[in-house]
């Protein structure tokens, strides 16, 4: 029998609906893959028997004829996302333990469409991060590796969802992008990585960073199966009130391969200094693959692109440290308290002990730019500046119909690299976070590989509800680009 591991989303619900095997089989190979590769710490939590449970249930659920949109196809969770009766963590020392009594609107999506849960994957703590270190379970490994062998970060802060994929221990994942968190992983591991548009999918039961931010999305191997799990995981939800009334389209069927007409734009103000030139030569044959298939390629400008790093660096913190004073050991996370300690005592030492050094950074940053006399000098302005940013992308939009930029700015880099210098450390999402700022849909695509050999992808962003453009442009370029290395272990 074929390696089920390898199958992508789309091969797997054909082979299940063709009875080529079943959803206990495929699951079981998952299962398998994960005992095989645990040394890469993707899973905080692994659900082995409930993943068996929910197989079962498919099978049986698709021999009377009623499949769903992902009827048996096994699947990692992000350990942001609240699963009913399943720990759920955030990676962070603060939740440890903590079992929600519901379910959280996008994982019951996707069961209600037929899903199987693997697993809870491991991400950084809280999603702050780039390269997945910040965890409180420890650092995931990328399963690529340099000719040297070196650990490699997976990119965060969905690092564990993209070590699945990348590894064959989940045919795909959940992930959460604020900054770049889906798309910048997706890169570093090879796979295809996607962030709709704000209000695509309800942030309802995701455990909250950055809540003007925030969004939920797809990571795959393949850009059709994007397409195919976004049209399971998205929709209108009542109990998130920036959840967007949108009807949710046959995300598969703008898939045609035909791109001839449509308009690309290049930003030049994403041609940074220090640029490497294998990014800069990536980029390049992008824009001739996309010329080749029939698209004209213009030039557009997004002058307050060099102000958005610094704008995300204020309104994210500023969002988290407000919504992390819900962990205050009374209410919400583990308490920490001795004899004689007052409340206040206990609210200090409570959240020193569970939260990891990068939240404590990000804590105090948010709260000083919210503080009363630096409200309107941070705060205030980098709204402004917010403002500006998604205007910048609305005039381009009036005249061309994506964007096509690099994803990050480098491939994976070493474990550890980096670690003592966290602007650095920041850039990695210099060219995420624009799109994020103005709420708009970006599709990373694996198209190339850096003279380490290590996997480098290009990120298409598009107009707000707009993942049909962007998904057929991504189908273009993923074909022309035909990237099929594979991480030592998943070849062949």
């Amino acid at each position: 029998m074929t390696d089920l591991t390898k199958l992508t989303l789309a091969d797997a619900r054909d082979g299940l609906a063709k009875g080529d095997f079943t959803s206990v089989e495929l699951t079981e190979a998952h299962i398998k893959s994960m005992d095989a590769h645990r040394n890469l710490n993707a899973y905080i939590t692994e659900t082995p028997e409930k993943a068996v449970e929910m197989a079962k249930a498919s099978d049986a659920k698709r021999a009377k004829g009623d499949a769903g949109k992902m009827e048996g196809l096994p699947i990692a969770i992000k350990d942001l996302f609240c699963t009913e009766g399943v720990q759920t963590t955030a990676a962070s020392h603060i939740l440890e333990g903590f079992k929600p009594e519901y379910e959280s609107t996008v994982t019951t999506n996707l069961f209600n469409n037929g899903a199987v849960m693997l697993g809870k994957a491991n991400l950084d703590e809280f999603a702050m991060g780039s390269s997945n270190t910040s965890s409180y379970y420890g650092n995931v490994i990328n399963p690529w590796k340099t000719a040297d062998g070196k650990d490699l970060v997976p990119g965060g802060s969905s690092g564990g969802s993209a070590a699945a994929v990348a590894a064959g221990m989940a045919l795909a994942a959940t992930g959460t992008d604020t900054g770049g968190s889906i798309r910048q992983p997706a890169s570093y591991c090879g796979i295809v990585g996607l962030k709709p548009t704000y209000g695509r999918c309800s942030r309802w039961g995701i455990v909250a960073f950055a809540s003007s931010l925030d969004q939920a999305g797809p990571m795959t191997k393949t850009v059709r199966d994007a397409a195919i799990m976004l049209g399971a995981m998205a929709g209108h939800d009542a109990k998130d009130s920036t959840s967007a009334p949108v009807a949710v389209p046959d995300f598969e069927a703008a898939l045609t391969g035909d791109i001839r007409g449509m308009k690309i734009g290049i930003p030049k103000e994403y041609r940074v200094d220090g640029m490497p030139e294998e990014i800069n030569k990536l980029w390049e044959n992008g824009i001739a693959m996309l010329r080749d298939a029939g698209a004209e390629v213009v030039d557009v400008s997004l002058p307050h692109t060099k102000y958005a790093l610094g704008t995300y660096y204020i309104v994210a913190p500023a969002e988290a440290s407000s919504n992390l004073a819900r962990y205050d050991g009374l209410r919400y996370g583990q308490r920490v308290m001795e004899d004689g300690d007052s409340l206040d005592d206990m609210y200090m030492k409570s959240r020193a002990a569970g939260f990891g050094k990068e939240v404590q950074r990000r804590i105090m940053i948010g709260t000083y730019v919210l503080s009363a006399g630096y409200y309107d000098a941070y705060y205030n302005k980098a709204l402004k500046v917010r403002r500006r940013i998604y205007q910048d992308f609305e005039n381009a939009f009036g005249t061309v119909d994506a964007i096509l930029t690099p994803t990050a700015p480098s491939a994976a880099f070493a474990i550890g690299e980096n670690e003592d210098d966290p602007v650095k450390m920041y850039l990695n999402d210099v060219f995420t976070v624009p799109a994020s700022l103005a709420g708009l849909p970006g599709l990373s695509v694996p198209t190339g590989l850096s003279a380490a050999g290590l996997p480098l992808g290009l990120q298409l962003i598009g107009k707000p509800f707009d993942e049909e453009t962007v998904l057929r442009v991504g189908g273009v370029l993923e074909s022309a680009a035909a990237f099929n290395a594979k991480p030592f272990g998943q070849e062949g």
